[in-house]
């Protein structure tokens, strides 16, 4: 796999993963939960986006160190990534809570 290709298939698989906990309403798209009677709160859409965008990063520093050299990450980067993550997964959020529902 090139670099460029690997770069893409991260931003694809960020987009999905920081949408995923809005769009549905299983935890990680997988475990269905019974306990909150349908509806996931809002806390538990915000911890699996904040597991997912460890998976995610997990990912990149996979393919970063397959493709090369992985270079050392200062707490900068880290604070951007999140930031970036949390900026896509607005739509989802739209989605989610401020969408006008039409009955």
């Amino acid at each position: 796999m090139t670099s460029l290709t690997s770069v893409w298939l991260i931003v694809v698989l960020a987009v999905i993963a920081a949408n995923l906990p809005f769009f549905n309403e299983r935890c990680f798209a997988v475990f269905a939960l019974r306990r909150f009677s349908f509806i996931k709160p809002f806390w538990l859409r915000l911890l699996e986006l904040i597991v997912l965008y460890f998976v995610i990063g997990a990912t990149g520093a996979f393919f970063e160190s397959s493709s090369g050299n992985r270079f050392p990450q200062g707490w900068e980067f880290f604070a951007i990534t999140a930031f970036l993550f949390l900026v896509l997964a607005f739509p989802g959020f739209v989605f989610r809570y401020l969408r006008r529902r039409r009955d």
